[in-house]
């Protein structure tokens, strides 16, 4: 009873989320912000994990195919389905989890303790579509170009751990990344993150929305908001892999 009743506030609390905006530029600037805020300073970490994972990924399939009637180009094709299918997607989609969804959920908390979000309510605001549409807009909108991004960095970590090591040269890595390439991978990707970035804004800011308490309660949220736009990350791969894929 308690699921269905939680999961009852998160529809009506969507249902204010998505209320016609009463003054659309101030929400199209709101939405510039956000996409600096939470897409824009998002990239590095993108970078930097997507460059070591693609090494990694390289590297251990290379030392675990040591067998001479295995053409070595496949390492290359197992680098590039891994990071887009499931990697540059969904892994990326659990980081920003972990570094966007603790960050809505604090801002949105800390919000609430301090009662910014009565003072809004109080001149007649709609404070959860003025404070929460711009985000999951500006998510939508640009996590797809961080999983672009991520794609792209994490082949050429692949290419360099390979040529920097020597455990298979760069035509070998180049050929494999190129051989029977599917285009609707990438669109498959992008679908998912699409939902990721939904999921990641809405249940992380609902945590911080519904926040009682005072500093600790916020820790808690966001803990909470993380924990579970985790979980509904990994259940929506499973749903659109059978749908997209089977």
């Amino acid at each position: 009873m308690r699921f269905l009743s939680v999961f009852g506030e998160y529809v009506i609390f969507l249902s204010r989320i998505f209320s016609r905006p009463q003054k659309p530029r101030i929400y199209l600037k709101q939405t510039i912000r956000e996409i600096e805020s939470l897409g824009l300073n998002s990239v590095g970490i993108v970078i930097v994990v997507s460059v070591f994972i693609g090494a990694v990924i390289t590297l251990q399939t290379r030392y675990n195919l040591d067998n001479s009637w295995i053409p070595l180009y496949l390492i290359g094709l197992t680098a590039r389905d891994t990071m887009l299918l499931e990697f540059s997607s969904t892994m990326v989609g659990l980081i920003l989890a972990g570094k966007v969804g603790s960050q809505i959920a604090s801002e949105i908390g800390h919000m609430r303790i301090t009662e910014q979000i009565d003072a809004l309510e109080m001149m007649g605001i709609n404070s959860a579509s003025y404070l929460i549409l711009p985000k999951i807009i500006a998510t939508m909108v640009f996590n797809p170009f961080l999983t672009v991004i991520s794609m792209a960095v994490g082949l050429f970590g692949g290419w360099m751990a390979a040529i920097v090591t020597g455990a298979l040269s760069s035509s070998d890595y180049i050929y494999g990344i190129q051989y029977w390439f599917i285009p609707f991978y990438i669109t498959y990707a992008l679908i998912k993150t699409v939902f990721y970035a939904f999921i990641i804004t809405s249940v992380s800011a609902f945590h911080g929305y519904n926040v009682r308490g005072g500093a600790l309660e916020v820790g808690r949220s966001s803990t909470r908001g993380v924990v579970y736009s985790s979980i509904l990350i990994l259940m929506t791969d499973v749903i659109l892999t059978q749908l997209m894929l089977a």
